[in-house]
């Protein structure tokens, strides 16, 4: 395996938009709010490090057991079982697995923040798991992903807020009515995260739905119909453009320019992806329909840089 056909079994453009996120999330928006940050760049090295390799093994972890679905679904794409050998893809992602899990140990315990060691486990196990079960479950292995997704954010809050955000949380849903502090803003992004990646989930779901009927899986498309998916993906947009409007709102007075930016390039996007995603029929609208919803949350994520002004 050359390093061009490993960068596209970790799908380097997606890992890529994780550092984007996870540097956004430390050098916007924490040092708007915090004068002095607990994790050092050294420790912050080590942590995206973590998160990166412990993304890239659950790529690659689900492409092996999509192997025959992939066959159908993208056989120009598939990698694993074609180019790459199945046991090679195995032990690659044990290997980069290993080194997230142990980097994020390694960072819990030199921070005393013990408990902490379990996010990267768990993450890890997450994953492992969703790609083995969940991912033929309806709807679960859908909410698994975004979960994992946000926690992305909400990981790296936790290591600079250690004494603050976890026992404080009702604290947090308080400030949405009241002030915007680091805890706020930073459970948007993670809400953002969260409904967005769910969305894309649903999505990508019934785009592959022939490559899963075809292997007899039970995803949300094939148990409750592919136009009820659309639907529930239609909610769910709703609700990301409903939690959007409430976020502009909040945000006028101190941050304009947040406001516009949110409203030009954020929410005019999702208003349109609602509209196509009410008329999709083929699997040529869904995919369309993906790629627009990951430009709009890497957009979204981007917003964070307002916060700076």
């Amino acid at each position: 395996m050359n390093f061009t056909t490993f960068l596209k079994l970790v799908r380097y453009p997606n890992l890529l938009m994780v550092l984007a996120t996870l540097i956004l999330t430390k050098y916007a928006l924490v040092y708007s709010y915090l004068p002095v940050s607990v994790l050092s760049d050294f420790d912050f090295v080590l942590l995206s490090i973590s998160i990166l390799c412990i993304t890239a093994g659950g790529y690659i972890i689900n492409d092996v057991y999509d192997v025959q679905t992939d066959g159908i679904n993208k056989p120009h794409k598939q990698l694993v079982g074609k180019s790459i050998h199945l046991e090679t893809a195995k032990k690659t992602y044990a290997i980069l697995t290993i080194i997230g899990v142990a980097l994020g140990l390694y960072l819990s315990i030199s921070k005393e923040l013990y408990s902490y060691s379990l996010l990267f486990i768990g993450i890890s196990l997450s994953l492992y798991i969703y790609a083995v079960f969940l991912k033929r479950t309806p709807l679960f292995g859908n909410i698994l992903v975004a979960l994992c997704v946000s926690f992305i954010i909400l990981t790296l809050l936790l290591f600079e807020r250690p004494n603050e955000l976890p026992n404080n949380i009702i604290m947090v849903f308080q400030q949405l009515f009241t002030s915007i502090g680091i805890s706020t803003a930073g459970l948007f992004y993670i809400i953002f995260s969260f409904l967005s990646t769910l969305i894309r989930e649903i999505v990508k779901d019934i785009e592959d739905i022939n490559g899963d009927h075809a292997q007899k899986m039970r995803t949300l498309p094939l148990v409750i119909g592919k136009q009820r998916a659309n639907r529930v993906a239609v909610f769910f947009t709703v609700c990301l453009l409903v939690f959007i409007i409430f976020v502009m709102k909040m945000e006028l007075v101190d941050y304009p320019y947040f406001l516009g930016y949110t409203l030009l390039v954020v929410f005019a996007p999702l208003l349109y992806f609602l509209y196509k995603l009410a008329i999709a029929k083929s699997t040529a609208h869904y995919h369309s329909l993906s790629s627009l919803l990951k430009l709009v949350m890497v957009l979204g994520i981007a917003s964070m840089l307002f916060f700076t002004f």
